[in-house]
This record gives structure tokens, sequence and C-alpha cells, in this order.
């Protein structure tokens, strides 16, 4: 698309894009822009012109923003170079490095972050659930509450809120009681584990029929006693960590909140 301004001098439309901090680009596209801008070849013939101005520009990376309404653009943006960065459930992120420099884009997000909870009552039990689906689907396994963090959740909040949502039970964040990192547990994803302390603040059960199967306060004997719990390095290692907190009071890492600035 091309403009004239008032001395009758052709103008080239570009995208809208704002610098960001690292000498590139940022572009979103909107939904509702121009019909025409959003027409197949007319975008094509901006997303060259934009590209080649930033390049004369100077400009590093461009990131660009594209909604889903949108996805019939994708071929276009990916073959004048770009690439897939990430994808949420409204948007694809598509990136391009434009010197003849190394790529210095970073990568996507790495890992995944989990939370268990380890609920210990006056009566030395712990609050178990067994799980409708999944890997122990079906096998009778007692296990603690689990679940991921959320975007812009603090893992004190994760971990309260799923006990919550699988038994019912209100509970208080005490402290974080260990933690591992395991490689390919999501896909291609690292994953981060937090096993984290809670104090109960209620007892009475409500489980959650989507996910459990069952759920119920058990002896922690009985729990770390248990024949894959015993036979599994990792839940063993995590069965025997909650028996030395339960009888010795080992002591874990609790939460501060600070801030940025």
């Amino acid at each position: 698309m091309t403009e004239h301004n008032d001395s009758g001098i052709e103008q080239i439309q570009l995208l809208d894009g704002c610098e960001d901090s690292y000498g590139g680009v940022r572009v979103e596209i909107k939904e509702d822009m121009d019909a025409d801008v959003m027409k197949a070849d007319v975008f094509a013939s901006l997303l060259r012109a934009s590209v080649s101005s930033w390049k004369q520009q100077g400009k590093k990376g461009v990131w660009i923003k594209l909604p889903i309404k949108c996805s019939h653009l994708v071929d276009i943006i990916v073959k004048e170079g770009f690439r897939y960065h990430h994808a949420e459930s409204d948007y694809l992120m598509l990136v391009r490095w434009l010197p003849e420099t190394q790529d210095t884009i970073p990568a996507n997000a790495s890992h995944r972050v989990g939370v268990g909870a380890f609920v210990l009552n006056d009566k030395r039990e712990v609050l178990v659930v067994q799980e409708h689906s999944g890997r122990f689907q079906g096998t009778g396994v007692w296990k603690l509450p689990t679940g991921v963090v959320n975007e812009g959740e603090d893992i004190c909040d994760a971990v309260v809120r799923e006990v919550k949502e699988e038994t019912g039970v209100d509970t208080k964040f005490v402290e974080v009681l260990c933690f591992r990192q395991s490689h390919k547990s999501f896909f291609t994803k690292s994953d981060l584990f937090f096993l984290c302390v809670l104090q109960p603040e209620s007892s009475a059960i409500d489980k959650q029929n989507v996910e459990i199967e069952a759920a119920q306060w058990m002896p922690i004997e009985e729990y770390a006693a248990q024949p894959f719990v015993v036979g599994n390095k990792q839940f063993n290692f995590m069965a025997n960590i909650c028996l030395v907190k339960a009888d010795h009071g080992y002591p874990g890492f609790s939460a501060r909140a600070t801030t940025t600035r």
C-alpha cells in the first residue's frame, strides 16, 4: 500500500512497531486492523517494506504477535524469514533476526513449575489423593496433592490453591521443604517441582471429581510404606524428607515477599 503526502510524494506504508530495549522491534497485529491490510497480498507487501526499513535502521530482532483470528497470515510471515517462537491460547509469536550476526533472540521458556503439598495434621495424618487419570490411574497409589503453577502465580499461592481444588481442604503455606529438577518431562521442557509444607486450617474433605478418584487423611508411616513409594527412588526420597520433617522438625525455606524496585 502506498500513500501520498501533501507534496504529492509517494510514501510506502509500514507496519506499526515499537522499539524494545534491545534494539529490536515489536509488532502487534490487531484483529480490527483495516480490512485491506489484512488481505494476504497487501500484508505481504507491507511486511517486506517494513523489514527493509528496519534493516536500514539497524534494527535487530523483530517480534510479531499474531492473534489466532489472523492465522491466515502465518504462511506469509514465515516466507519472509520469520520463525515460531512460542504460542499461547490466543496468539502466536514469530521472530526474525535481521543482522548478519549471531542470533541472540532469547529462547522460549524452558521450564514448567510444579508443586506438591505435604499437609500433616495433629494426628500425624497426611493428606493424600488417588488420581482419576494420568500416570497413577487405577494403580491404587496414594500420593500427595500436586499441580502446576499458573503464569504470574506465586508458588506459595499455587500449592494452597491446588490443595483446595483437589480436596476442599483449607491450608496455609508454611515453607518449601525440598525441590527437584527433571528434564523432558513435559514435551521437551524441563520441570522444577517444589514440595511445600502446608498447615491445615480445615479437615473435612470435598474432593474434586474430575481429576481425583479419592482423597483421605492417612497415617504418615502408612503413606511412606506404600510399595510404589518405597520402590521409586524419587518418591521414597520425598517421603523420607516428610518423615524427618514430622519427627525432627527438618527446616525448609520460608517465603519472603520482595519487589524488583
